[in-house]
């Protein structure tokens, strides 16, 4: 691929990340294309549809998140941290179009499918684990730790910091912890 064409493949997808993860799946070609500084025929030679561009959107975020899953989880921390950590990751992500896809039932998308399933299974092990540390309410299931995760992270705009993320945070946090304070997840530079 020649230069231009990678710079402007870039282009597209950084402004793909941001448009879907602030306003949701419904974000139109032609608002990406605008939003990355290009022509929609600029953005149709990359991207032969709607479809491919969130496929390729959903694959990066998911390879983003298991990979920083993978490194919080080696770390020597409290899981309630890691598990923190992992939230912060995914929030501000298009955690909604990766929702919407994998919802659909598109069987095209096995590689979605696999990452969604080696990150799931990465959030299960830390919520396990912090339930075992005592950080984590032990009265709730993983699965309805997730569930309240994907409320929380899988909707237009979700950020590390805003209430709804906080107030899930606080409300799965032990309250046999009390020294520990909020669960609010700390964003670098804000």
């Amino acid at each position: 691929m020649r230069a231009d064409a990678r710079r402007n493949r870039e282009r597209i997808t950084t402004a793909a990340l941001r448009l879907f993860a602030e306003r949701g799946p419904e974000v139109s070609m032609e608002e990406i294309a605008r939003a990355a500084g290009l022509g929609v025929g600029t953005l149709y030679r990359h991207f032969p549809d709607r479809r491919a561009l969130a496929k390729e959107i959903a694959a990066v975020t998911l390879e983003d998140l298991l990979d920083a899953a993978r490194a919080a989880i080696a770390r020597d921390a409290p899981r309630w941290d890691v598990l923190r950590a992992m939230v912060a990751q995914a929030a501000g992500r298009p955690m909604s179009l990766l929702k919407s896809l994998l919802e659909a039932g598109d069987t095209e998308t096995p590689r979605l499918r696999e990452l969604q399933d080696a990150y799931n299974a990465s959030l299960t092990e830390v919520v396990r684990a912090a339930q075992d540390e005592g950080t984590l309410r032990r009265d709730l299931s993983p699965d309805q730790v997730m569930g309240l995760f994907n409320l929380a992270l899988c909707r237009p705009g979700a950020r590390a910091d805003d209430a709804v993320v906080t107030v899930v945070l606080d409300g799965l946090r032990s309250r046999g912890d009390a020294a520990a304070g909020t669960g609010q997840v700390r964003v670098a530079g804000r």
